[in-house]
């Protein structure tokens, strides 16, 4: 990790939604590499969490409660912790969230991402930002070959919708504001389904896994034939620290769009996944719900050559990898074993046995 720490090493970090599920393992990867973490969410979380389960509270230079809708706050903590890097992870990420309450999620997803935008406005130094939306952020018509940067945006459900929008707002942003600015590099990131240790979400399957075979009940599945580029919550977090990296030796590449997600061989349907964990967990009870009435897309899949071309970012762990990964993380969370330090040992061989420098 010499290589990532030589650029991380005392810099002054800001990370959005650092409390979640992707916020609290990035959290945890840039203080392994030396970095100063702002962090700014506005959850209180109980025991049952990541962030709590990681200590990350110990591992961060300052902690902000707060709202990213809150712009003058946002603007205010902005202007002084003067950071180097910004990672914007807080979001409301769940469909079934969204079509419940679509106001915040518009809310959160696209007047929060504004407001950050609009905070990078502020600054006078050289700062990068990498602005993390979706995989959903597509108008997806199920295509075969994998959705590139450059097909059109659009969004069935509020929480898709959400995120396109966030897209055609920093666009915008990029192009009025920083295209010609020579302190601020942006760029968007959009990630597929990413598991791993530490996510409690419900409507999501590998929690779902957890809570069904802790509380003894069957788990529901909704739709099994449905495709999802599956990842470890490493690799496109790992996607999301090289282009900042990226940004910041040249801002040649601001104001750009980035896929992170597996190999397109990689892509499995959901009933696929569950016989995968079931080969771990061979006493987990499935059962079809047909009672959940969001439509959901039948196919989802994401070409990821330009992270390759640019970043020179591919996947390394296989789906099998990965939700090996992430049932030995859950089955030590259920031993009550040190999950701090199973986490450390994941991204230590996770970085080491790469060769990621």
């Amino acid at each position: 990790m010499k290589t990532y720490k030589k650029y991380f090493q005392n810099k002054t970090i800001i990370v959005t939604g650092h409390t979640g599920f992707k916020g609290s393992w990035i959290s945890f990867v840039l203080w392994l590499f030396g970095a100063k973490i702002v962090g700014i969410s506005s959850y209180d979380l109980g025991l049952k969490s990541n962030y709590n389960l990681l200590k990350i509270r110990n591992k961060i230079h300052k902690e902000f409660k707060v709202d990213i809708n809150d712009f003058d706050k946002l603007k205010s903590i902005f202007i002084k912790t003067k950071p180097d890097f910004v990672f914007h992870l807080a979001a409301q990420s769940l469909v079934s969230n969204s079509v419940t309450n679509p106001l915040k999620t518009f809310n959160t997803n696209i007047i929060g991402t504004t407001n950050i935008l609009e905070s990078l406005r502020f600054l006078k130094k050289k700062c990068s930002a990498v602005i993390i939306t979706s995989d959903k952020c597509y108008l997806n018509k199920e295509i075969q070959r994998g959705y590139v940067e450059t097909d059109v945006l659009g969004g069935i459900d509020p929480y898709s919708a959400s995120k396109a929008s966030a897209e055609i707002v920093f666009n915008s942003y990029f192009n009025t504001y920083f295209k010609n600015n020579k302190y601020i590099s942006i760029a968007t990131a959009r990630a597929g389904n990413v598991i791993g240790g530490g996510d409690f979400s419900k409507d999501r399957i590998i929690p779902d896994v957890i809570r069904s075979i802790t509380s003894n009940s069957t788990l529901k599945i909704r739709s099994p034939k449905s495709t999802r580029p599956w990842q470890h919550v490493l690799e496109p977090l790992r996607g999301y620290i090289d282009l900042s990296i990226n940004l910041h030796q040249n801002f040649k590449n601001s104001g750009v769009n980035f896929n992170f997600g597996p190999r397109i061989r990689e892509n499995f349907t959901v009933i696929e996944i569950i016989k995968m964990i079931k080969f771990r967990i061979p006493n987990l009870k499935v059962k079809i719900d047909r009672s959940f009435k969001i439509k959901e897309s039948g196919l989802l899949r994401l070409n990821c050559k330009k992270a390759n071309q640019i970043l020179n970012w591919k996947p390394y762990l296989n789906t099998k990898q990965s939700i090996n990964l992430t049932i030995d993380w859950y089955i030590d969370y259920i031993n009550k074993k040190n999950i701090e330090e199973l986490t450390l040992n994941q991204i230590n061989n996770y970085f080491e046995k790469n060769n990621f420098k």
